[in-house]
């Protein structure tokens, strides 16, 4: 940004003038044989990790960090002792010495930071999910489009090769048979959060101001202000949108070949029971996804089988991961495997794989080539299984009181099968699905071209789709 001021950038920001004169990609992958110089924005523990895989990429250094929490910045600075810190990801991002980002932040910032940086010039890796609300995503993605930026979703599942045996197996050789059905399970245990009598006390070496960024400013009464926000639906998008998105976009992947950007219809129930903290979103979470074609459910807890115990409660297939239900048999894929049985329960094919190093070389390898169609995750494929989890997460929070009439609006045998199994999980928990605690939503429509829902609950829906933004942290309405 050398021919902008800071104060200029923000105030192209938010009149949502796009910044002129950027090069059509950055200058570094002009030439194959240069380095790419990386900033990290954020420098917790997911950072941490692609910090580990982005330094096993030929030609890349890590040349900037930013966190505005000091201490996470000092440590990732020990770590990388050359590179240069900052608190404010503006500043970074005005470095010419930064030719991409990768933003590790919490979900709220996710797309503030990434349109920040593709109008700064810069390369973008964002972890996923890519927005907090769908419409924020829609100008991720417009952004990129008009800036011609290259941006990556950090859905590693996308660049392990098995994915492409994969969809080989299902849909070139049809080794089952047609694809019937689809239930994408997420089962880890997750213990409480606590819950305060005052609001949580914010440490000297947080710039808090910049934590927030486009959050509300409230108070918070967890134990914890990091990695806990998750729960929160000011700064999170719950287990959905933090394990959810990589399981349902291994469905979109294999199951659709990315034929479904999002489904037509929403049905989706749970609540957050049993541990009496503060987070927000569910811990308990159900889903069905009419797609038009295959039907998806998937099924989500946080809780063990029963109070004080170690282990998930029962479910078919993968714990994180998702089953195929098909003519010929089914198939159970997860991170790293999937198996292949017959009617009759016997394997018919095993798949090995793994994703990490490899993504992070294939932002890598977009950016060097200049060509975002090489991207596995590129920011509109991103944005589509991003929008699966919002549109769960739409479900629960405009639902109302549980009732088997609104449940019973799909007759699918895998959405029934998951109800009843969410229903034995509450029960050890002395709850059940018509406790007050358990929400259900309406069966939602949505217009695949608007993306906005449409028919009697559309208002209450809707409303969910774009959040209201702190002042100095609107994403801006990008026109591509």
């Amino acid at each position: 940004m050398n021919t902008f001021s800071r104060r200029k950038f923000l105030g192209a920001l938010s009149s949502t003038v796009g910044v002129s004169g950027l090069a059509p990609l950055s200058a570094k992958a002009a030439n194959a044989n240069e380095e790419i110089n990386l900033g990290f924005i954020s420098c917790g523990g997911r950072a941490g990790q692609l910090m580990g895989q982005f330094s096993k990429v030929d030609g890349v250094n890590i040349a900037g960090l930013c966190d505005p929490d000091e201490k996470r910045l000092g440590l990732a600075k020990q770590r990388f002792p050359k590179a240069q810190g900052w608190k404010d990801l503006r500043s970074l991002l005005d470095s010419d010495s930064i030719d991409a980002v990768v933003v590790a932040t919490c979900n709220h910032w996710h797309c503030l930071a990434a349109i920040w940086a593709m109008q700064a010039g810069k390369e973008v890796y964002v972890e996923k999910p890519l927005s907090h609300s769908q419409w924020e995503g829609k100008q991720t993605v417009a952004a990129a489009r008009k800036y011609n930026r290259i941006c990556q979703l950090g859905t590693q599942q996308r660049s392990d090769p098995m994915q492409a045996e994969i969809k080989h197996f299902l849909h070139e050789e049809q080794g089952l048979g047609n694809l019937l059905a689809a239930r994408v399970n997420r089962y880890g245990i997750r213990p409480s959060i606590g819950k305060r009598d005052t609001p949580l006390p914010i440490e000297n070496q947080v710039a808090y101001d910049l934590w927030l960024g486009p959050a509300e400013d409230r108070p918070i009464f967890r134990n914890s202000l990091h990695y806990d926000w998750h729960w929160d639906w000011n700064t999170g998008s719950g287990e959905m949108g933090n394990w959810g998105v990589h399981v349902l976009d291994d469905v979109r992947n294999n199951v659709f070949q990315d034929s479904v950007a999002l489904p037509k219809r929403i049905l989706g129930g749970g609540g957050r029971v049993a541990l009496e903290d503060a987070g927000e979103s569910p811990n308990v979470h159900f889903a069905y996804f009419d797609t038009g074609s295959i039907p998806v459910v998937i099924g989500l807890s946080n809780l063990p089988a029963e109070p004080n115990g170690k282990k998930s409660p029962k479910h078919p297939g993968p714990s994180s991961g998702y089953v195929v239900y098909c003519e010929g048999g089914r198939f159970e894929g997860q991170r790293g495997r999937a198996v292949a049985y017959d009617l009759q329960g016997k394997v018919v094919r095993e798949f090995r794989g793994n994703g990490d190093v490899r993504h992070q070389q294939n932002f890598i390898d977009a950016i060097r080539a200049r060509d975002r169609s090489l991207l596995n995750a590129e920011v509109a494929v991103g944005n589509d299984s991003t929008g699966w989890c919002n549109l769960a997460n739409v479900a629960v929070r405009c639902g109302t009181s549980f009732s088997e009439e609104k449940a019973n609006q799909t007759s699918l045998s895998q959405w029934n099968d998951l109800l009843g199994e969410m229903g034995q999980h509450l029960q050890a928990h002395d709850l059940s699905l018509q406790d007050q605690s358990i929400q259900m939503s309406p069966m939602l429509e949505l217009n695949s071209k608007t993306e906005l829902f449409e028919g009697p609950h559309a208002e209450t829906a809707n409303h969910y789709l774009k959040r209201e933004y702190r002042s100095g942290f609107e994403v801006p309405e990008i026109i591509a």
